[in-house]
């Protein structure tokens, strides 16, 4: 005899509740809302225990997003050691979590990490990582990186990884446009005559043309599915790069010609990824590239830290699975921080870009994000999140000093962003 439809449904429910009851097993729970007592270690948990083979589930929107694994004495170890909080709960507790997180009436969800990201940071040869905010966050987490610059990215070294941070590079070949202030500095000089020989090394005659074939390259590895992270002036210079492809804009003292006359008319926005409709700052002594920066740097000595916040914009979870990744905290509304990028202008960003951060009252957004082919790109202007102002020559930032930092949290989020389950990426 059949049974009911509906009956029969009910019946099979039943089985699989049981069915899932009786195989799960008790959990740790690596929190991250404010009960945890370092936010920034606990990324290099959920890292290290992906580097492990071992399951792990974000719970989006859950404790401030969360980090399920399954329970077992080397992973306990493992986040007592690091200084990790976490709780660990039983098979039916998990069960009653993972039930509340994926309720249809709870802006939450899970997403599985499947493997540990191989990362990547382009730099130049010998610089230390602190004075980097993404090498800094990496370094602390105990998370591992490989350093990667012009030969190993135009090599095709970059398909060997999955996520790439680009350090505060200048991809116009405008050395930072620092020449006003610090053009007779012994760093500043360095630095020219190494990226120029660089230039010279891998065939371009010039350090501007060299940084567009790079920009081009990492470029293509989006397009093939990889994730690129960048702040700060890596940023809008990337994009700018992309843009001025077919023309100069590196004045005399950069590249030793004019730069054209032409060249904003000549630029070509359908090459950029974030950004368009920009205007060049053509002032070769001022240290600003275009109208992308909000506010330009020679504002920011009029920004006041005490009331300089933006907010994080809230998604669906279960709709959004990327952005709502991205904004994982356990709060909502951030301390500002400088950059010779600080912010991007709405006005310039591409309508298919999905904002993720702004400043309140202002049109300064400061977290974007992106698909470009099969890839990714994320942009988060300033330079430091723990260091309002970071000048030239400033001190390293001690980040045990800031173990539950909102605005380091925003790069960590990035890095593991990339060991989501595929299906789950959507935007």
């Amino acid at each position: 005899m059949k049974m009911p439809g509906v009956k029969w449904r009910i019946c099979i429910l039943l089985v699989s509740v049981l069915c899932t009851t009786s195989s799960a097993q008790n959990k740790i729970l690596v929190q991250m809302d404010l009960q945890q007592t370092d936010h920034l270690k606990a990324y290099g948990i959920a890292y290290w225990a992906l580097s492990k083979s071992m399951e792990v589930d974000w719970l989006l929107n859950y404790r401030g997003g969360s980090f399920m694994m399954d329970d077992n004495p080397v992973l306990a170890t493992e986040c007592s050691v690091r200084g990790v909080a976490f709780e660990e709960v039983t098979a039916s507790t998990a069960v009653q979590i993972y039930a509340e997180v994926q309720r249809d009436d709870n802006n939450m969800d899970v997403v599985r990490l499947e493997k540990a990201p191989k990362i990547a940071v382009y730099v130049p040869p010998g610089y230390k990582p602190w004075d980097d905010a993404v090498t800094l966050a990496l370094e602390y987490a105990e998370i591992p990186y490989d350093k990667l610059w012009d030969k190993e990215v135009l090599q095709g070294k970059l398909h060997e990884y999955d996520w790439l941070h680009l350090h505060h590079e200048d991809f116009t070949g405008q050395y930072g446009k620092f020449f006003a202030s610090f053009a007779s500095a012994d760093w500043y000089l360095e630095q020219q005559a190494m990226l120029e020989k660089e230039a010279r090394t891998l065939g371009y005659k010039k350090v501007s043309e060299l940084k567009k074939a790079v920009a081009r390259t990492i470029k293509e590895f989006i397009s093939s599915g990889g994730f690129m992270f960048a702040m700060c002036s890596a940023t809008d210079t990337y994009d700018i790069a992309l843009a001025a492809e077919n023309t100069d804009i590196c004045d005399v003292m950069y590249d030793g010609d004019p730069p054209d006359p032409d060249a904003q008319s000549r630029l070509d926005f359908s090459k950029t990824l974030a950004f368009t409709n920009f205007t060049l700052e053509k002032n070769p002594l001022r240290y600003e590239y275009s109208d992308i920066d909000q506010p330009p740097s020679d504002l920011l000595a009029l920004q006041n830290p005490e009331t300089d916040y933006f907010t994080l914009f809230e998604f669906s979870a279960k709709f959004d699975p990327v952005p709502t990744m991205l904004t994982q905290n356990h709060v909502n509304v951030l301390k500002g921080f400088l950059g010779q990028t600080t912010g991007f202008k709405k006005a310039c960003i591409k309508k298919t870009v999905i904002i993720l951060a702004q400043k309140d009252g202002t049109d300064q957004v400061r977290y974007l994000h992106g698909n470009y082919g099969r890839g990714t790109f994320t942009f988060y202007g300033g330079h430091d999140p723990e260091d309002y102002q970071h000048a030239v020559g400033d001190p390293p930032t001690d980040l045990s000093l800031h173990k539950n930092s909102p605005g380091y949290r925003l790069i960590l989020n990035n890095i593991l962003f990339p060991a989501a389950k595929k299906k789950q990426q959507k935007t």
